[in-house]
């Protein structure tokens, strides 16, 4: 459930944003200060989180009004063994140590929707945590190490499959579709990509957070569409943007079939007049832009 401690919408006094050179976090600093948000946008080059020193460092900037978004972690592209976790976990531990020399006034997670069982098909923010490796695991005990800071008012943000020009992970779905495809005129499938998740733009995920940090919300928000659609249905509309004609393959199954869908209840309760873009106007965006961008 998601609680609005301010019912009508401010700027927030000023965001620590960390994490800020991020796929997320970049868009996220350009939309505040697009809306007059004042931002101390933090990467790794500022702020070292995994040198202890980074939590009496951050408690040296963060003040009593200020709004402080996590964003900061080790994807599971740069490895998703104990040893990444381990990492992921002392930098949330630097962080959270500086939150209770120098308590702010919100604290936004960005967690992931990892933390839900890898089989359930129909997740909301009442469905159990059940993480299906460490990467999920990593989410979930830094979700919980958030809440327990100072008492400040904590939301956590659980994102589905974000996809955008700037993504660094490449992960399946549109990013990599997308390369794949202006790189090689063919995208590549798992199975025949029958599996059905919620692709969500980056605009969105930064649109939906700015709008926590206006109400300065609390609990746990899941930020999904409500659409899912099939990777076959995504490659089809990625192909779709190109002159060429791009081969689809499918290849070998080597996993179930699963799929998700969110019941976003709590997220049209919280904010009823969002409207988000639609997969064939995000992956036309996100087309278009890199096209712009050669």
């Amino acid at each position: 459930m998601v609680i609005h401690q301010w019912p009508e919408a401010a700027k927030p006094a000023r965001v620590v944003l960390i994490g800020a050179r991020g796929f997320i976090g970049a868009r996220l600093l350009r939309h505040l200060s697009s809306l007059g948000v004042p931002v101390l946008g933090l990467g790794s080059a500022e702020l070292d989180l995994l040198n202890p020193a980074a939590s009496d460092g951050l408690a040296a900037l963060v003040r009593p009004d200020d709004s402080l978004v996590m964003l900061a972690a080790l994807t599971p592209d740069k490895g998703r063994d104990i040893a990444t976790l381990m990492k992921n976990l002392a930098m949330a531990q630097h962080v959270c140590a500086a939150l209770a020399k120098s308590p702010c006034a919100h604290v936004v997670y960005f967690s992931s929707d990892a933390v839900y069982p890898p089989a359930a098909s129909g997740v909301d923010e009442e469905t159990p945590a059940a993480p299906g490796d460490l990467y999920g695991v990593m989410h979930l005990a830094r979700e919980i190490m958030f809440r327990g800071v100072a008492n400040i008012p904590t939301l956590v943000l659980r994102p589905s499959l974000v996809f955008g020009l700037e993504d660094t992970h490449n992960s399946y779905g549109p990013n990599r579709f997308r390369r794949s495809a202006a790189k090689d005129g063919k995208i590549t499938l798992f199975g025949n990509g029958e599996e059905t998740r919620d692709h969500i733009h980056v605009d969105d995920a930064a649109g939906i957070a700015a709008l926590c940090l206006a109400h300065r919300s609390s609990g746990t928000l899941n930020v999904a569409t409500g659409q899912s659609h099939s990777f076959a249905e995504v490659a089809q509309r990625v192909a779709r943007q190109f002159g060429e004609k791009i081969e689809i393959a499918g290849t070998p199954r080597a996993n179930p079939i699963t799929h998700r869908h969110y019941d976003i209840t709590q997220l049209i309760k919280a904010f009823p007049g969002y409207s988000f873009l639609s997969l064939d106007e995000g992956i036309a965006q996100v087309h278009r832009q890199m096209m712009e961008s050669r």
